[in-house]
Protein backbone atom coordinates (compact mmCIF):
# COMPACT_ATOMS: atom_id res chain seq x y z
CA UNK A 1 0.00 0.00 0.00
CA UNK A 2 1.37 3.33 -0.99
CA UNK A 3 2.34 6.03 1.40
CA UNK A 4 2.83 4.60 4.87
CA UNK A 5 5.13 4.56 6.75
CA UNK A 6 8.12 6.56 5.43
CA UNK A 7 10.44 8.73 7.53
CA UNK A 8 8.78 12.11 7.32
CA UNK A 9 10.33 15.09 9.03
CA UNK A 10 12.81 17.38 7.37
CA UNK A 11 16.43 16.91 8.40
CA UNK A 12 17.77 19.51 10.83
CA UNK A 13 19.91 22.29 9.42
CA UNK A 14 23.55 21.78 10.33
CA UNK A 15 26.03 24.36 11.52
CA UNK A 16 27.78 24.11 8.19
CA UNK A 17 24.66 25.34 6.43
CA UNK A 18 24.52 28.31 8.74
CA UNK A 19 27.97 29.38 7.63
CA UNK A 20 27.16 29.01 3.94
CA UNK A 21 23.59 30.25 3.38
CA UNK A 22 23.96 30.68 -0.37
CA UNK A 23 24.30 26.91 -0.84
CA UNK A 24 20.72 26.26 0.26
CA UNK A 25 18.27 26.16 -2.66
CA UNK A 26 16.19 29.33 -2.94
CA UNK A 27 13.00 27.31 -3.08
CA UNK A 28 13.61 26.09 0.49
CA UNK A 29 14.03 29.57 1.93
CA UNK A 30 10.40 29.42 3.08
CA UNK A 31 10.05 25.70 3.73
CA UNK A 32 6.95 24.53 5.61
CA UNK A 33 6.98 25.10 9.35
CA UNK A 34 7.13 22.25 11.81
CA UNK A 35 3.46 22.88 12.58
CA UNK A 36 2.60 22.49 8.89
CA UNK A 37 4.65 19.31 8.68
CA UNK A 38 2.94 17.87 11.75
CA UNK A 39 -0.50 18.73 10.41
CA UNK A 40 0.40 17.17 7.07
CA UNK A 41 1.59 14.00 8.78
CA UNK A 42 -1.51 13.66 10.97
CA UNK A 43 -3.94 14.28 8.10
CA UNK A 44 -2.01 11.94 5.82
CA UNK A 45 -1.93 9.08 8.32
CA UNK A 46 -5.58 9.51 9.30
CA UNK A 47 -6.71 9.40 5.68
CA UNK A 48 -4.48 6.39 4.90
CA UNK A 49 -5.92 4.36 7.77
CA UNK A 50 -9.48 5.46 6.94
CA UNK A 51 -9.03 4.30 3.35
CA UNK A 52 -7.50 0.90 4.19
CA UNK A 53 -10.04 0.19 6.93
CA UNK A 54 -12.83 1.25 4.61
CA UNK A 55 -11.64 -1.29 2.04
CA UNK A 56 -11.26 -3.98 4.70
CA UNK A 57 -14.86 -3.42 5.82
CA UNK A 58 -16.31 -3.37 2.32
CA UNK A 59 -16.64 0.43 2.06
CA UNK A 60 -13.85 1.47 -0.30
CA UNK A 61 -15.75 4.49 -1.60
CA UNK A 62 -16.09 5.96 1.90
CA UNK A 63 -12.37 5.58 2.50
CA UNK A 64 -11.60 7.14 -0.87
CA UNK A 65 -13.75 10.16 -0.01
CA UNK A 66 -11.62 10.72 3.11
CA UNK A 67 -8.45 10.57 1.00
CA UNK A 68 -9.86 13.05 -1.50
CA UNK A 69 -10.77 15.37 1.38
CA UNK A 70 -7.19 15.20 2.66
CA UNK A 71 -5.88 16.06 -0.80
CA UNK A 72 -8.32 18.95 -1.12
CA UNK A 73 -7.23 20.33 2.26
CA UNK A 74 -3.58 20.23 1.26
CA UNK A 75 -4.16 21.83 -2.12
CA UNK A 76 -6.35 24.57 -0.61
CA UNK A 77 -3.67 25.71 1.85
CA UNK A 78 -0.77 25.51 -0.60
CA UNK A 79 0.85 28.69 -1.91
CA UNK A 80 0.37 27.55 -5.52
CA UNK A 81 -2.54 25.11 -5.51
CA UNK A 82 -2.59 24.51 -9.27
CA UNK A 83 0.98 23.21 -9.18
CA UNK A 84 0.24 20.94 -6.22
CA UNK A 85 -2.85 19.65 -7.99
CA UNK A 86 -0.71 18.89 -11.04
CA UNK A 87 1.64 16.87 -8.83
CA UNK A 88 -1.33 14.94 -7.41
CA UNK A 89 -2.55 14.18 -10.94
CA UNK A 90 0.92 12.97 -11.98
CA UNK A 91 1.17 10.68 -8.96
CA UNK A 92 -2.30 9.26 -9.66
CA UNK A 93 -1.24 8.46 -13.23
CA UNK A 94 2.02 6.86 -12.11
CA UNK A 95 0.22 4.89 -9.42
CA UNK A 96 -2.47 3.69 -11.81
CA UNK A 97 0.12 2.23 -14.20
CA UNK A 98 2.39 0.80 -11.49
CA UNK A 99 -0.37 -0.80 -9.45
CA UNK A 100 -2.09 -2.19 -12.53
CA UNK A 101 1.17 -3.96 -13.37
CA UNK A 102 1.23 -5.39 -9.84
CA UNK A 103 -2.36 -6.59 -10.29
CA UNK A 104 -1.50 -8.17 -13.64
CA UNK A 105 1.16 -10.34 -12.01
CA UNK A 106 -1.49 -11.98 -9.84
CA UNK A 107 0.58 -12.01 -6.65
CA UNK A 108 -1.91 -9.78 -4.77
CA UNK A 109 -5.71 -9.62 -4.62
CA UNK A 110 -7.95 -6.89 -3.22
CA UNK A 111 -11.26 -7.40 -1.39
CA UNK A 112 -13.14 -4.39 -2.78
CA UNK A 113 -13.00 -1.26 -4.89
CA UNK A 114 -11.74 -2.85 -8.08
CA UNK A 115 -14.43 -2.59 -10.78
CA UNK A 116 -12.07 -3.93 -13.48
CA UNK A 117 -10.21 -6.96 -12.14
CA UNK A 118 -7.07 -6.43 -14.22
CA UNK A 119 -6.67 -2.77 -13.28
CA UNK A 120 -5.60 -1.12 -10.05
CA UNK A 121 -8.36 -0.45 -7.49
CA UNK A 122 -9.60 3.15 -7.60
CA UNK A 123 -8.83 3.63 -3.91
CA UNK A 124 -5.22 2.61 -4.50
CA UNK A 125 -4.92 5.27 -7.20
CA UNK A 126 -6.36 7.76 -4.72
CA UNK A 127 -3.69 6.76 -2.19
CA UNK A 128 -1.02 7.59 -4.75
CA UNK A 129 -2.61 11.00 -5.09
CA UNK A 130 -2.52 11.33 -1.33
CA UNK A 131 1.17 10.40 -1.35
CA UNK A 132 1.76 13.55 -3.41
CA UNK A 133 0.66 15.78 -0.52
CA UNK A 134 3.62 14.60 1.56
CA UNK A 135 6.33 15.07 -1.07
CA UNK A 136 6.69 18.84 -0.73
CA UNK A 137 6.03 18.96 3.01
CA UNK A 138 7.12 16.10 5.27
CA UNK A 139 9.27 14.38 2.65
CA UNK A 140 10.88 17.46 1.07
CA UNK A 141 14.15 16.71 2.90
CA UNK A 142 14.48 13.73 0.56
CA UNK A 143 14.68 15.89 -2.57
CA UNK A 144 17.92 15.69 -4.57
CA UNK A 145 18.94 12.56 -2.67
CA UNK A 146 18.17 9.90 -5.27
CA UNK A 147 20.18 7.10 -3.67
CA UNK A 148 18.56 7.67 -0.27
CA UNK A 149 15.16 7.78 -1.96
CA UNK A 150 15.92 4.51 -3.76
CA UNK A 151 16.93 2.72 -0.56
CA UNK A 152 14.01 4.03 1.49
CA UNK A 153 11.58 3.22 -1.30
CA UNK A 154 12.84 -0.36 -1.55
CA UNK A 155 12.45 -0.82 2.20
CA UNK A 156 9.35 1.12 3.16
CA UNK A 157 7.29 0.46 0.03
CA UNK A 158 6.92 -3.26 0.82
CA UNK A 159 6.58 -2.55 4.56
CA UNK A 160 3.71 -0.20 3.85
CA UNK A 161 2.00 -2.86 1.76
CA UNK A 162 2.45 -5.42 4.53
CA UNK A 163 0.75 -2.98 6.89
CA UNK A 164 -2.17 -2.67 4.48
CA UNK A 165 -2.46 -6.44 4.18
CA UNK A 166 -2.53 -6.86 7.96
CA UNK A 167 -5.36 -4.33 8.17
CA UNK A 168 -7.34 -6.27 5.58
CA UNK A 169 -6.84 -4.00 2.57
CA UNK A 170 -5.29 -6.74 0.42
CA UNK A 171 -4.21 -10.38 0.45
CA UNK A 172 -1.01 -11.97 -0.75
CA UNK A 173 -1.27 -14.84 -3.22
CA UNK A 174 2.51 -15.21 -3.42
CA UNK A 175 4.05 -13.07 -0.67
CA UNK A 176 7.70 -13.45 -1.67
CA UNK A 177 7.06 -12.63 -5.31
CA UNK A 178 4.81 -9.72 -4.40
CA UNK A 179 7.29 -8.16 -1.97
CA UNK A 180 10.14 -8.57 -4.45
CA UNK A 181 8.10 -6.81 -7.11
CA UNK A 182 7.13 -4.02 -4.73
CA UNK A 183 10.71 -3.48 -3.56
CA UNK A 184 11.93 -3.17 -7.15
CA UNK A 185 9.02 -0.92 -8.11
CA UNK A 186 9.53 1.47 -5.22
CA UNK A 187 13.30 1.55 -5.70
CA UNK A 188 12.67 2.88 -9.19
CA UNK A 189 9.68 5.11 -8.48
CA UNK A 190 10.74 6.82 -5.26
CA UNK A 191 13.64 8.80 -6.82
CA UNK A 192 11.37 9.56 -9.78
CA UNK A 193 8.54 11.04 -7.71
CA UNK A 194 10.97 13.04 -5.57
CA UNK A 195 12.51 14.54 -8.72
CA UNK A 196 9.02 15.29 -10.00
CA UNK A 197 8.10 17.03 -6.75
CA UNK A 198 11.23 19.16 -7.07
CA UNK A 199 9.84 20.50 -10.35
CA UNK A 200 6.23 20.73 -9.15
CA UNK A 201 6.51 22.40 -5.76
CA UNK A 202 3.40 24.40 -5.02
CA UNK A 203 3.81 24.45 -1.25
CA UNK A 204 6.27 27.34 -1.18
CA UNK A 205 6.93 30.24 -3.52
CA UNK A 206 10.55 30.35 -4.73
CA UNK A 207 12.44 33.44 -3.64
CA UNK A 208 12.98 35.96 -6.48
CA UNK A 209 16.42 35.72 -8.05
CA UNK A 210 17.17 39.27 -6.92
CA UNK A 211 16.93 38.18 -3.28
CA UNK A 212 19.90 35.83 -3.57
CA UNK A 213 23.16 37.10 -2.16
CA UNK A 214 26.65 36.20 -3.23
Amino acid sequence: MVGQPLPVFEADVTLAHATAPTRAPARDAHAPSRARQLANFVVFEAAWFACILGVAHGRPLAGTVVVVAAIAWHVAISARPVIELALVACLCAIGFVAESLVVAQGHVVYPAGQPVRWLAPYWMVALWGEFAIALNVTLRWLKRKPFTALVLGAIFGPLSFIGGVRLGGARFVDETAALTTLACMWAVLMPLVMALSDRLDGVVVPAPAGNLHA
